[in-house]
């Protein structure tokens, strides 16, 4: 079970989809709920942005202080949206810090971390208490699961059907145990092995038989889908949710650094930007 939920606040258009998706899972998980959200820079940060390494000024104060400000009005939205959807007894927690590593310090105390779904990644930065490329970031940089909620999403089950990406990988292997108190939940999972023929060497003689095997001994109600196909990854594992009607997809994020940056691979940039549900990803 999930006992700590943390989701991000930041006022934005996506805010309300994935606190409905929080408090979904925290009522499912008997869960504590911790809104979460940060000034955006620190205030040795904003004095090189300001360029006034001296002493604090009264007018330098202010302007930090109003970033202070701001991020409690946040939080203070959040609570009256937790109040409307029922959560009982939500916390809050405001950084002056960076908002990905602030997220990062805070996920290292929760099972979970609810983000939003960023499209292209060609969103705008909408100030300094937001940010963009959270989910990948997180995603890549922490140990906790990251679920990323479209902001369509509006009240269905989480996970009902759920489909499982398993190519063998660590990083699938991750997210599945990530996963877990989900997955026990779930009506049914397909464990989807798309194109196995390509990771011959990570499967036994009957690709997906191994993993399906483990997760029926955790009571979850699985059947294995063997799945050829010219498309994607991605895309055939967002047919699959789509045509099975599944709550949420579960899916190892991949990436690779580069230059001390990391650089996500395909599948996942795709299932971030275009996931129709819920996406469980961990790497």
């Amino acid at each position: 079970m999930y006992r700590t939920i943390v989701v991000y606040v930041d006022g934005a258009a996506g805010q309300e989809s994935r606190l409905r998706a929080a408090a979904l899972l925290a009522a499912d998980h008997g869960a504590h709920l911790i809104g979460m959200t940060a000034t955006g820079v620190s205030w040795l940060d904003y004095a090189v942005l300001t360029g006034s390494m001296a002493a604090p000024s009264p007018l330098l104060a202010a302007d930090f202080q109003s970033l202070r400000d701001a991020a409690q009005q946040r939080l203070a939205g959040f609570l009256q949206q937790a109040a409307l959807l029922g959560i009982e007894s939500p916390e809050t927690h405001a950084s002056d810090d960076d908002v990905a590593f602030a997220l990062l310090l805070e996920s290292r105390y929760a099972d979970l971390v609810i983000l939003s779904q960023e499209g292209d990644g060609k969103s705008e930065h909408a100030g300094l208490g937001r940010a963009t490329h959270l989910p990948e970031y997180v995603a890549l940089h922490g140990a906790r699961p990251v679920l990323v909620v479209p902001t369509g999403y509006h009240d269905a089950a989480i996970p009902g059907v759920a489909v499982v990406g398993w190519d063998g990988g660590m990083q699938a292997l991750r997210a599945i145990h990530a996963a877990l108190p989900l997955l026990q939940q779930a009506s049914m999972v397909q464990l989807a092995i798309i194109n196995p023929d390509q990771h011959a060497d990570r499967h036994g003689e009957q690709p997906g038989a191994d993993m399906a095997l483990y997760l029926a001994r955790h009571g979850v109600q699985v059947e294995v889908v063997r799945e050829r196909t010219t498309s994607t990854e991605g895309t055939a594992l967002m047919a699959l949710a789509r045509d099975s009607g599944a709550g949420l997809i579960v899916a190892g994020a991949f990436g690779h650094s580069r230059y001390r940056e990391w650089v996500l691979g395909g599948v996942t940039r795709e299932l971030l930007a275009r996931a129709p549900v819920p996406l469980l990803i961990a790497h």
